[in-house]
């Protein structure tokens, strides 16, 4: 186990929306006020075990986001850099600029806003443990493979599904090797570029309410988690 390690936290927020159909980018649109990628930006730099964040933003938001950052007093982003044209592009930038006293790299989508101080302390210590760990929630859906002419092939068995979120957080080594490594492959996700070297991910359990902005129906569910979370 590795104890005291340094980790830095990496937050790709490059996306412009297009999904949305809005004249903003998603990690700006505003829920109750406030900029999503705040809500993200704030449970991480308050959780006690993250050291540093980097912020990675599309070129024509890099003020914008850098006045945020100071506009809301967020001590721990120590970076706002320039992403890509894709997310892999974006989480490889944010990789190059790692500092070696990084024990761990911790990856979060800037558009999940609503994951909890409780769901980022499970999944870093499964990662201090293991060397990659990744938060999940089971499937609670029917899922169906359909085939060419929309008609269904099998119907997966939901007790061995999941849905995986982010945090994904990787001993630095690892992650740095897989983008390089594995970087013309086409994947889903951060884990999957470490599954394509051998290496066997955990997974931890999550929330449901950690959910990914990408549509406008997200939005709906986004304010009303905000409202729950504000009575507590």
């Amino acid at each position: 186990m590795i104890e005291g390690v340094h980790i830095t936290a990496l937050v790709p927020a490059a996306g412009l929306g297009t999904r949305m159909n809005l004249d903003l980018a998603k990690p700006l649109v505003e829920i109750k006020t406030k900029p999503v990628i705040i809500y993200t930006l704030e449970v991480l730099d308050a959780h006690p075990l993250i050291d540093e964040i980097v912020l990675i933003f599309h070129q024509e938001g890099l003020l914008r986001a850098r006045s945020l950052v100071k506009e809301y007093g967020l001590k721990k982003v120590s970076r706002v850099i320039q992403g890509g044209a894709t997310r892999k592009e974006s989480v490889r930038n944010g990789l190059e600029v790692v500092s070696s006293k990084t024990g761990l790299v911790l990856i979060h989508d800037g558009v999940r806003p609503f994951v909890d101080e409780g769901s980022i302390t499970r999944v870093i210590e499964e990662a201090k443990v293991s060397g990659a760990a990744v938060l999940g929630v089971p499937i609670k859906s029917t899922i169906k493979r359909i085939g060419p002419g929309a008609e269904v092939e099998e119907t997966l068995k939901r007790d061995r599904l999941w849905e995986i979120q982010t945090p994904q957080v990787f001993e630095r080594e690892l992650i740095q090797k897989a983008y390089l490594r594995q970087s013309k492959h086409a994947v889903p996700d951060d884990a999957a570029l470490v599954e394509l070297m051998g290496k066997k991910i955990k997974v931890v359990m999550g929330s449901y309410f950690n959910i990914k902005i990408t549509t406008q129906e997200d939005l709906v569910f986004a304010e009303a988690i905000a409202a729950i979370r504000a009575l507590k």
